[in-house]
């Protein structure tokens, strides 16, 4: 989906979204999210499915597929119908998770659409109660949406619309059969969208079979990242993302730089860390008034301000030659918008940098990128603290060879040192050195390597999984002893029962907003009107100020120490469990991927 300021390949012909069917509430939803121009795989999509029509549609990751299908579907729902209607296929949780978030976002503007992963590794608890209580669009892995078919839990017998997303993909996880066997489960009278990177033989044999006369789209990919920008990342958990950027951006020779975060909070909250280290740097986001976000656009391009820290939308349409860096400090999970981001450097022909921060769970994103980009991104070292030595003392020779250059007030400075010299018997040598010690104030000039627990840290994070001692699928936190009794503080939030509230949207919605970890929770227990959730006792306050905004099924969640109730102790193995106030809300700590990490087993049968 492209913006009208990143859309250079478009023509001033190109359709708005309203031209080509997208209405009401839908229409409203996407404006929200800054986006007025379709790309072409949607220009092309949209209207064929709003027809009721078949698509084979073969495009590459980032092109905008899961608004073609997306929008189409929210914009027929039917929103009176509580059993599935819209079932789609992912090959990964990782793809059926970004498919979820995009539905829930484009249906924003609508009322009570329900939308549900189903993937392996999630407790069926909460599936099973979700879809008791009705959904309009189940989005899963063909393994575990199979496992619901074989126990009856999963009714797709009024199914309208079926869509297979990177199909070619879960053909070669060896998903085959498992494909094969849910489509010939749902309903012959459905429409279904098939959307592929590639097209073999196997996908037309699938294709021929269960679509109906599908017409066929065919995007042809093209570079779309400017040659001239450099791209790099490394990876490096949440908990040292601030730390991380700090490193680099006292080594790193920046002129302008832009930092993307994923959310409004987090653009002020970074800005001003980054003030606090002595960067001069401001937020952008939609929140902020249209007067003040030129105002800092035009500090940026004076040199008056060096970095700006943004959202998505708000940095859309940005053009400052001056921007020398990109860095997203939360990678983009599409391609496209990783895309527009680093297209904000490199401009009038100069060179760029884009720099990436990516957690150990996010890894499977590197191979996206280089799909949509054609450039293989390159993986950095984190600065050592010797680096940021010899940046320092460079930048103090620089500032004393600067200040030798006025000899006009270096003469006046002159008889004052004699004079010290004379009156106290000190060398001039060590005059010097007590002068600077005066111009450099509290903070050393160089720091010791011995105590570099940052780069120790990242160098964790970038060992295979199993050298850190923990599982491929624990995330991005560094390897450490599960909390034990005593170590959770009880919080209040302001949902419950009468939201539809579930521990997996509180657990998400706290994890993305404040940057927490699973083993950052303990037990969570859900009342009628509000719920109690455990959370270490350290909690750091910064982490409390970014959750202060956050919305779960759209109600501010206030969050707040939990007075009325004394600490409850957790488990003693950590993680939260469900309890008496919350049964079957029971949260699935196994990271097991059950069925969807491997082809289904055939029965051995004896001969």
């Amino acid at each position: 989906m492209t913006s009208p300021e990143t859309a250079e390949a478009s023509t001033p012909a190109t359709p708005g979204f309203d031209e080509i069917g997208i209405t009401g509430p839908v229409l409203k939803a996407i404006h929200d999210l800054g986006y007025e121009t379709p790309s072409p795989i949607q220009a092309a999509t949209i209207p064929l499915l709003l027809q009721g029509r078949d698509v084979l549609g073969t495009a590459q990751t980032g092109t905008g597929k899961t608004a073609a299908f997306a929008l189409p579907v929210l914009e027929n729902l039917d929103l009176s119908q509580k059993s599935p209607q819209v079932l789609v296929l992912a090959p990964t949780r990782e793809l059926a998770l970004q498919v979820c978030e995009a539905f829930e976002s484009y249906s924003a503007r609508m009322k009570d659409v329900r939308v549900l992963p189903v993937y392996g590794g999630q407790a069926y608890g909460v599936q099973l109660s979700a879809l008791r209580r009705g959904v309009h669009i189940v989005v899963g892995t063909p393994g575990r949406i199979m496992d619901h078919q074989a126990k009856g839990t999963l009714d797709l017998s009024e199914l309208k619309y079926l869509v297979l997303d990177e199909a070619d993909e879960m053909l070669k996880m060896g998903f085959a059969e498992d494909v094969e066997q849910i489509l010939a489960q749902t309903p012959e009278e459905k429409q279904v969208a098939l959307f592929s990177a590639t097209m073999p033989a196997t996908i037309r044999r699938l294709a021929q079979q269960y679509l109906r006369d599908p017409e066929e789209v065919a995007i042809k990919g093209k570079t779309t990242t400017n040659q001239n920008i450099t791209q790099r990342y490394l990876v490096v958990s949440y908990a040292q993302k601030v730390d991380a950027l700090t490193r680099i951006l006292e080594v790193e020779n920046f002129d302008g730089m832009i930092v993307f975060v994923r959310t409004k909070n987090e653009t002020e909250t970074l800005a001003e860390k980054l003030r606090a280290r002595g960067y001069s740097a401001a937020a952008i986001n939609g929140d902020v008034p249209q007067a003040q976000r030129e105002r800092s656009v035009n500090q940026l391009k004076d040199g008056k301000l060096d970095i700006l820290v943004a959202t998505d939308v708000a940095a859309r349409g940005l053009d400052v030659e001056r921007i020398s860096h990109v860095v997203n400090f939360d990678i983009p999970t599409d391609t496209e918008s990783y895309v527009h981001r680093i297209g904000r450097t490199g401009r009038a022909g100069r060179s760029g940098d884009a720099i990436s921060f990516i957690t150990p769970r996010e890894r499977y994103l590197l191979k996206h990128i280089e799909k949509a980009t054609r450039q293989q991104p390159a993986q950095m070292q984190l600065p050592t603290l010797e680096d940021v030595n010899t940046t320092r003392l460079a930048r103090f020779d620089d500032a004393i060879t600067a200040a030798l250059e006025e000899t006009s007030r270096i003469e006046g400075f002159r008889d004052i040192i004699a004079h010290y010299v004379r009156n106290h018997d000190v060398p001039e040598a060590d005059v010097a050195a007590a002068l600077a010690v005066v111009a450099q104030g509290a903070t050393p000039l160089l720091l010791d390597p011995a105590n570099d627990e940052l780069s120790r840290a990242v160098e964790r994070d970038n060992r295979p999984p199993r050298e850190r001692g923990e599982r491929a699928e624990r995330g991005d936190r560094t390897p450490r002893e599960r909390r034990g009794r005593g170590d959770y503080a009880a919080y209040r939030i302001e949902v419950g029962r009468r939201q539809r509230v579930e521990p997996r949207q509180i657990v998400g919605a706290l994890a993305n907003e404040g940057g927490l970890g699973r083993d950052d929770f303990g037990a969570i227990s859900i009342k009628p009107d509000f719920s109690i959730v455990e959370l270490p006792v350290n909690l750091d306050p910064s982490v409390l100020e970014r959750l202060r905004d956050t919305r779960i099924s759209g109600q501010l969640i206030e969050i707040k120490p939990d007075r009325g109730v004394p600490n409850r102790r957790a488990p003693r193995d950590g993680g939260y469990k469900g309890n008496r106030d919350s049964r079957g809300d029971r949260y699935d700590r196994d990271s097991r991927s059950d069925r969807d990490s491997r082809p289904a087993r055939k029965p051995r049968h004896k001969g």
